[in-house]
């Protein structure tokens, strides 16, 4: 029997907290390897990084890492609406998670600000093309897989 038969179920589609959590992970895990692509280029440009302490004063503080706060603040919204106890996560909700994460991992080699360095990072770096890989599949119709 055909699952793609007009009266077969739908395939279930993940909870909203579940689905955000996801999403979030694999935002998290991009993050990460920007920071440390990051953390290479600095280094191989001004430095070494002697502690970390010193390292977390320069993602907060230095100029050099300060295109990487959009997607700092996306996690920590995405983190928001995970811990939210008032009402429960919809998923109107989610879908609007995936659509700013969507706009704001946009690169552009004309462009400024995030989508500069992101393009940057893009081409510097395929451990950061990777991170992006794992992160595109949200952006289709329908549940991601995996």
């Amino acid at each position: 029997m055909s699952t793609d038969s007009p009266n077969a179920p739908a395939a279930p589609q993940p909870e909203p907290q579940k689905q955000l959590a996801g999403l979030r992970e694999v935002v998290f895990q991009l993050h990460k390897t920007l920071i440390d692509s990051e953390r290479v280029s600095y280094e191989q440009t001004i430095g070494t990084i002697t502690s970390p302490n010193h390292f977390l004063q320069l993602l907060t503080q230095d100029p050099w890492f300060a295109w990487l706060q959009p997607l700092s603040r996306l996690i920590v919204t995405m983190d928001e609406a995970l811990d939210a106890k008032e009402a429960p996560l919809t998923r109107a909700e989610v879908q609007r998670l995936v659509e700013a994460t969507r706009k704001l991992l946009v690169a552009s080699e004309s462009g400024e600000d995030f989508p500069r360095h992101y393009f940057d990072a893009l081409q510097r770096d395929p451990d950061v093309v990777m991170a992006h890989a794992a992160v595109t599949p949200w952006f289709k119709p329908g549940p991601p897989q995996g």
